[in-house]
């Protein structure tokens, strides 16, 4: 009985908790002034320490590290199944960036604009803390640990997708509306591979892959600079 309730007091602290303070803390007026590279330690820490807190769940109570996808998977299927979601996530969010440009997609939040990285040592930070960071971590605790505990609970896959990819786009609340719907979109697109294969490998490389374009090429092209962005003054 405390195994479950351990578990599921996890699972509630990433479906409700994460996206109340990513909403509560993460607001320009709270990071105005605040070099980025800070804020993206501050980022990067924070999911390790999500993710850390999910290992000790798992090492003491379970699931178990399989049936969360950490299992093997041959390089055809890998290479394969990271390649077809790159290319959808990419081609989708090129799409929704050319829209908004257009002015027929609401305009992405300010939050947006503010952390998007424009320097080589932010651009840096971005490929080799923020990306690996978001690939490992939070595939590992939304495609991995909740997705198979939802799944679990309502003996279905279709479920575990709904309620990991909801509350993965709620846990960027920070990005408004907007943010939240692309980030729930791709949080499904990014639990197909771990359903037909069972591995959470195809989507880690995918997620880092897909962050590392959206930051370093379509975030820049497409996002529109606000007048008031935060330098970084390090």
């Amino acid at each position: 009985m405390l195994s479950i309730l351990v578990r599921i007091a996890f699972s509630l602290l990433l479906v409700v908790g994460v996206p109340l303070l990513s909403w509560r803390s993460a607001r320009p007026e709270h990071v105005q002034g605040v070099p980025k590279t800070a804020l993206y330690f501050s980022a990067v820490v924070s999911q390790w320490v999500l993710a850390a807190i999910g290992v000790v769940v798992i090492f003491v109570v379970g699931p178990g590290w399989s049936s969360i996808g950490l299992t093997p998977v041959g390089a055809s299927g890998f290479f394969k199944w990271t390649l077809v979601v790159v290319l959808i996530a990419v081609v989708g969010l090129g799409l929704v960036l050319l829209l908004e440009q257009r002015g027929w997609w609401p305009r992405e939040s300010d939050m947006v604009q503010l952390l998007m990285p424009e320097n080589a040592r932010e651009k840096l930070w971005a490929v080799l803390g923020l990306a690996p960071t978001a690939g490992l971590c939070e595939e590992f605790l939304y495609r991995g640990f909740l997705l198979a505990e939802v799944a679990a609970w309502f003996h279905s896959a279709a479920w575990g997708i709904v309620v990991s990819s909801v509350a993965f786009g709620c846990a960027h609340a920070y990005q408004g509306l907007n943010g939240m719907v692309v980030a729930g979109s791709l949080g499904a697109l990014l639990a197909w591979p771990v359903v037909h294969l069972g591995s959470l490998y195809p989507s880690m490389a995918a997620h880092f892959l897909i962050d590392v374009v959206a930051l370093l090429w379509l975030g820049p092209k497409f996002v529109s600079k606000h007048p008031a962005t935060i330098s970084d003054s390090g």
